[in-house]
């Protein structure tokens, strides 16, 4: 299906990246950040463009593909594994960032998912995640179909237990990411460290 996605002409999601990444951005520590869900690269590629050495993962061959082009035209590299999250390992202790844009996953994945994210980070390190809530079924302006895929503030809360949450929101914000996310749009946002 992201295959089939991606392969239309430009980039679906646009090239800037997602506004809440941008303003949180300067959160992440300088160092090493893992995208996951990264798609065709414009959250990876804006954080190698503050000078972070970034490593975008996706399921797609043709997002990442896009994701290299988009990172050459801004003349900043980054480093893309084309994996299934539900086979990617996140290594220990090895990220002073990992970042989760619109990056929906089955309840059980999300769950493996998040924990090896907490795992995965230095102390220090920062995760920063925005997601569509259920309540975005009701204003269909992106997202999943399916309300289990898309994750509260309580559910990321306990999902992420032991990290410190230094923004933590559920909200209604007007998204516009070229043609699937467009419109007033419910969201969690999280932005929470490894204690140091």
């Amino acid at each position: 299906m992201w295959n089939e996605r991606y392969s239309q002409p430009g980039y679906v999601y646009g090239t800037e990246p997602n506004d809440f990444l941008a303003a949180a951005a300067a959160q992440i520590p300088r160092g090493r950040v893992l995208s996951i869900g990264d798609g065709e690269g414009r959250n990876g590629v804006h954080l190698s463009t503050l000078g972070h050495a970034v490593t975008s993962v996706d399921s797609s061959t043709v997002g990442l593909a896009k994701a290299r082009a988009l990172a050459a035209q801004r003349g900043v590299t980054i480093e893309t594994v084309e994996a299934d999250l539900a086979v990617f390992d996140i290594a220990p202790a090895a990220w002073d960032g990992i970042v989760s844009i619109f990056c929906h996953l089955p309840p059980a994945l999300r769950r493996r998912v998040h924990a090896q994210a907490v795992q995965g980070l230095v102390p220090g390190g920062v995760f920063v995640l925005e997601a569509y809530t259920p309540a975005q079924l009701a204003l269909g302006t992106g997202g999943p179909s399916d309300a289990e895929m898309m994750p509260t503030l309580a559910v990321l809360r306990d999902e992420l237990a032991g990290l410190e949450f230094v923004h933590a929101l559920e909200m209604e914000r007007d998204v516009q990411e070229g043609a699937y996310h467009r419109g007033r749009s419910a969201v969690v946002q999280v932005i929470a460290r490894r204690p140091s």
